[in-house]
């Protein structure tokens, strides 16, 4: 190596700390970019910015680095990562979130235990206490995003458990984990670390598996959260400032984040995360089991409907995402705007499978973001609404939430579409919703069924209005 090349890695090793500042101010804009779907492309931008100076900043930083692993690990997770860019579909993207964070997680406690190896080095004790949060972080991390990974794709061995033993066994493995942590902390026994980092890797999926369907998107936010946590931790360990701070950020606003969406259904998070509405047991809530009766129609008729109403609200939730319905939508959408109609969307902040779901949905298929109203901006509306056609979306428009005190979900905000005049339900058939709640809405005499595939409903209901009109 020339020594210019040598001048310049002094360099950028000398002023890492204005880097990491640069880096870190890139990061806080990234999230007030992703605060809004209008800013949200120059958000992304910032953050891919900040990423790459904080990467080539660390590069130079490292003592006696393996070039060859380095690089290779770098060209290998660009590759994984473009090629799942290109091929999960966004019906898959809440449980890919998911898996990503249990990756974060994994990456925490292989720091940590590399660390406990390396002897080289004393470890303080605000070492063996960083090492400790981190490692037992990493592990409830891991193990509870994969089992949320696996719930989120339907997978057969992510099946929710629950019984009085829950909690008592949750209440053990967390007791034991850490007796194990202050075992470690105190005599820097390695068995007493291994054992810790099973007992939180068992603990986080025991604590995740007892959790209903319908509080999944809060979970999924929390576990971002997590995993920015667990960056911090490792930012600890490492005493990379950088990792600290774009870790604290994506902990903290992942909180944030978890309290806004707890607050949106009217629970405390201590309730969804230890007490949760459990599928099984919410599905009898304020069922009395009498013979219920509805009415169903055709796109057609659908499409005639609104073709011919004045103002249309749109209410999208997983069964659009589960359809790919969503390039459809806006299709109907503009037909309908073409045709003099008053055309808006309606998004509950727990809809779909992760936090921001619809929202991602519409904004790939371009729907102008004016058109796009939160529940607490649109929900005033409904009353003077002529139809809503509801997609697929069960729990978040279930008025059983204001009027059924027996309700699991008694007191949670939903998007008060059984106001509208006429209501238009799209779903495969009438099983229950994702939080195994049957929903009255769906046998109100205004409300007309549509069975099938939600892509396919749509785009006979955009057929219907071009061939017909007002």
């Amino acid at each position: 190596m020339n020594p210019t090349d040598l001048t310049q890695m002094n360099w950028i090793a000398a002023n890492a700390d204005w880097f990491y500042l640069v880096g870190a101010v890139l990061f806080i804009l990234t999230l007030r970019g992703l605060s809004s779907p209008k800013t949200a492309i120059r958000g992304n931008r910032f953050g891919m910015a900040a990423m790459a100076i904080a990467v080539i900043t660390t590069f130079f930083l490292a003592e006696g680095p393996v070039l060859w692993l380095i690089i290779g690990a770098m060209i290998l997770g660009a590759l994984v990562g473009m090629w799942k860019a290109k091929t999960v579909a966004m019906t898959e993207m809440p449980e890919t979130v998911a898996l990503m964070h249990s990756f974060v997680g994994l990456s925490a406690v292989a720091i940590a235990i590399a660390t406990v190896l390396n002897t080289t080095h004393e470890h303080s004790t605000i070492a063996r206490v960083e090492l400790f949060i981190g490692c037992f972080i990493g592990a409830i991390t891991f193990s509870a995003s994969v089992f949320a990974f696996g719930k989120l794709g339907a997978k057969k061995w992510a099946k929710t458990v629950g019984g009085a033993w829950v909690k008592p066994v949750q209440l053990i493995l967390f007791v034991a984990m850490l007796a194990f942590g202050g075992i470690y902390f105190v005599t820097e026994s390695m068995p007493a670390f291994y054992a810790m980092t099973a007992l939180a890797i068992v603990f986080g999926w025991m604590w995740i598996a007892p959790i209903g369907g319908g509080d999944m998107p809060v979970v999924v936010s929390l576990l971002n959260s997590f995993s920015g946590w667990a960056a911090a931790g490792i930012g600890f360990t490492l005493g990379n400032s950088m990792l600290i701070i774009a870790g604290s950020l994506v902990g903290s606003s992942g909180a944030i984040l978890s309290y806004i969406m707890c607050k949106a259904m009217n629970r405390s998070l201590l309730n969804v995360l230890f007490g949760g509405i459990g599928t099984a047991a919410a599905a009898t809530g304020g069922d009395d089991g009498a013979p219920k009766t509805y009415k169903s129609g055709s796109a057609e008729d659908a499409g005639f409907l609104m073709s011919n109403a004045s103002d249309v609200i749109i209410v999208p939730g997983y069964g659009m995402a589960q359809g790919r319905a969503q390039n459809a939508v806006k299709e109907l959408y503009e037909l309908l705007k073409e045709e003099g109609v008053n055309v808006r969307f309606a998004i509950h902040p727990v809809a779909g499978r992760m936090p921001g779901h619809m929202n991602v949905l519409l904004a790939e298929a371009d729907v102008p973001y004016d058109d796009i109203l939160e529940m607490d901006e649109i929900n005033s509306d409904f009353p003077s609404t002529d139809v809503v056609l509801v997609i697929g979306a069960n729990d978040v428009v279930n008025p059983s939430a204001k009027d059924d005190p027996s309700s699991p979900i008694f007191g949670m905000p939903i998007l008060e579409a059984s106001k509208a005049q006429t209501v238009m339900v799209i779903k495969r058939s009438m099983s229950t919703g994702y939080a195994g709640l049957d929903n009255p809405l769906f046998y109100l005499d205004k409300t007309m069924m549509i069975f099938g595939d939600a892509k396919k409903m749509v785009e006979e209901m955009v057929r219907t209005i071009n061939g017909g009109g007002h």
